[in-house]
This record gives C-alpha cells, sequence and structure tokens, in this order.
C-alpha cells in the first residue's frame, strides 16, 4: 500500500493585468506537491537456500522490517509451493496468541521468535516431502509482504524402473513406485546437481513436475546423439495416466542399519526374506541401498536380493571384478526368485 501526503502551499504570486482581467477570482495560485513513500513493511531472509536431511531440522528464516509498530492483528501464514508452482500447501499460521499446523506438518513446526520482528520457520523431524520452497508471508492491515526460502536434502538421485521392465510406469505409477523404495520422485533440481556429480543415464523417467528428461554425461548415438553437448534432455511434459517411463527417485538419510546379511549359503528371494525377518530385519529396498552407498559410502562386493526381487551390490571403492571403472550400484537384473544364487540385504529400523 502506497500512503499519500499531500502538502497544499498557499503563496501570493505578482498579478499579471493581462492575465487577471478576465479571471479576477485567480488572485491566488495553489501548488500541490504528492510524495510516494515506499513500503512500510517488507521481508527479508538470511539464506534463500536451507540444506538438512531426512530426520533433521531446519530453520527457514525470515525477518520482518516495519516502519511502525505491528499490530496483534498481524498474520504471519507459512505455505509451501508445489513442484509446479499451481498451488500452495498450508504449513502454519500465527495471530496474536492463536497459532495452528496444518496437515502432515502438524507437530513439527513453529516459529522460531528470537524477537518480535523474527517470523521464521523451525521445522523439525524432516521428511523426503518436505523438501521444497516455502512461502513466507506477514500480512498487517493493508500492508503485505512476502518472501520465499527453498529447503534442500542431502541425499541421492537414482533411476528405477519395476520387474516388468522399462517404460512401464505412468506418473502415478512412478510415484508409487518410489514410495516403496523408500524414495519420492526427484525434482529437476535435484537431478541436474546429480547430473553435474556425473549421473549418466540413456532411459528417460519421470520428474515430480511431470515432466520427462534425462541425464547424459558421455554423449552417444543410441542417447540423443554422439555430436550432442552433455546436458539434461528433455521430453517435456507429458500425459501423467496415458504415458509411460521409468523415474528417477530421490532419497535420503535413513533411520536404521542397512547390511548384508552373513548367511552359511545363497538364498532364494523367500529364503532371503525370511532370514532377515529372522534376524529382526527385512529385506532392504532400492532406495536404502543407494542411500548407504552414497552417503555413508557402503562397499560390498556380494550381490543380494531387495525387496523388490532385484538384485544389487553397492561399490564405493572401485576395484578388479567389483565395479572396476567407477563407484556404483551395480545391477543384476530381476531373475527368477526362485533361483538359489544370491546373499540378502537386510534393514533395521530404528526409533
Amino acid at each position: 500500500m502506497i500512503l499519500l501526503l499531500i502538502w497544499s502551499l498557499l503563496s501570493l504570486t505578482a498579478a499579471d493585468p493581462h492575465v487577471d482581467a478576465p479571471h479576477p477570482e485567480l488572485d491566488h495560485s495553489r501548488t500541490i506537491y504528492v510524495v510516494e513513500n515506499g513500503p512500510r513493511l517488507s521481508l527479508s531472509t538470511e539464506q534463500s537456500r536451507v540444506v538438512s536431511r531426512r530426520g533433521g531440522n531446519a530453520t527457514l528464516t525470515c525477518r520482518i522490517q516495519s516502519a511502525a509498530p505491528l499490530s496483534r492483528k498481524t498474520r504471519i501464514k507459512w505455505t509451501k509451493l508445489t513442484a509446479d508452482f499451481l498451488k500452495e500447501e498450508d504449513v502454519f499460521v500465527v495471530m496474536d496468541h492463536h497459532k495452528r499446523s496444518y496437515g502432515r506438518f502438524h507437530g513439527r513446526v513453529h516459529l522460531q521468535n528470537s524477537s518480535p520482528l523474527d517470523a521464521s520457520l523451525v521445522l523439525g523431524d524432516i521428511t523426503l516431502d518436505d523438501y521444497g520452497r516455502y512461502k513466507c508471508e506477514v500480512i498487517d492491515g493493508l500492508e503485505d509482504a512476502t518472501v520465499v526460502v527453498s529447503l534442500d536434502l542431502e541425499g541421492v538421485v537414482f533411476p528405477y524402473f519395476p520387474r516388468l521392465g522399462r517404460y512401464n510406469l505412468n506418473f502415478y505409477e512412478a510415484e508409487r513406485a518410489c514410495r516403496e523404495q523408500d524414495a519420492v520422485v526427484a525434482s529437476f533440481d535435484q537431478l541436474y546437481e546429480s547430473w553435474r556429480g556425473g549421473l549418466d543415464w540413456c532411459n528417460a523417467g519421470w520428474l515430480s513436475d511431470g515432466s520427462v528428461q534425462y541425464p547424459i554425461t558421455t554423449p552417444r548415438e543410441p542417447c540423443g546423439g554422439k555430436n550432442t553437448v552433455p546436458g539434461i534432455r528433455n521430453y517435456g511434459r507429458r500425459d501423467k495416466e496415458k504415458n509411460q517411463y521409468d523415474v528417477f527417485c530421490f532419497t535420503s538419510f535413513h533411520k536404521g542399519r542397512f547390511y548384508f546379511l552373513i548367511h552359511p549359503s545363497k538364498l532364494t528371494y523367500d529364503e532371503a526374506a525370511a532370514a532377515c525377518r529372522k534376524d529382526g530385519a527385512q529385506l532392504a529396498k532400492v532406495g536404502q541401498m543407494f542411500a548407504a552407498w552414497k552417503l555413508l559410502g557402503y562397499d560390498r562386493c556380494d550381490a543380494g536380493w531387495l525387496a523388490d526381487g532385484s538384485v544389487r551390490y553397492p561399490i564405493s571403492r572401485p576395484r578388479r571384478r567389483c565395479s572396476p571403472t567407477e563407484a556404483a550400484v551395480r545391477f543384476h537384473g530381476h531373475p527368477d526368485k526362485k533361483h538359489k544364487l544370491y546373499g540378502a540385504y537386510c534393514f533395521k529400523g530404528s526409533d
């Protein structure tokens, strides 16, 4: 709201007989000055991007600058912007002594309140879904101001397709597939950072904004052509129900222990699942293996069953016969579950 200050000055002017004669009533002139002031209320943030991890805490800073004391009816509202920026998810609202957190944020958020002009949001027990952009909005009477803060998570992006094979997931099936592997559909920013870190994958996959893309660090004929530049190939946004692709999932640190189960013999899938249960655990998910490999440096040169029926093993120290050229999670496909050829990777959760 722009306030207008009108200052009127009346001054006597020397009369011009040629002018004043037809208009004798205009023996004084009036000069009006209009001054526009800037906004009385504004917001700032110390960090436009905050990095945390699943299970951790984060403070999204929002500082109020006001030319006058705030009223008791000042309203502070935090919302989360969706990946496509078309909607906002309510997070936390406070006005005077009334406070309310919403939905999945209930009991996990509060204002920092280090001073009367501090509207910073403290978010605890962070989940994978908390990643994204948050808007702080302050309304005081006719004045309002906003600022946006991004919450990033330490984690890893991995390509995924189910036992059915490649290009079998519409968007909603892709979301479910990532959830089943202890992950969420990755954002473009997360894929971009992974590409900068060396991720190269020649199969297109869904991203959280509904687009389909894939990262190429080494251009080659089957992947957009060998004479193209490295980058992220973009198919654009696709029909979420009709089109089918793979998916890029994102996961972060987990609460629990990922490990290879020491067993005297090789196991079928059912035997591997039973062995993990006997050890007070369960067959690990693909996202849990990728998190242990990327974030904890887990390294094991033994192929083992995972919960989705795939067989993989994580190598963080490349060596002969164990991914000699690069650190990677090696994939042995989805073999017949009755084959007694592999070990078991288990995961034991912790409270």
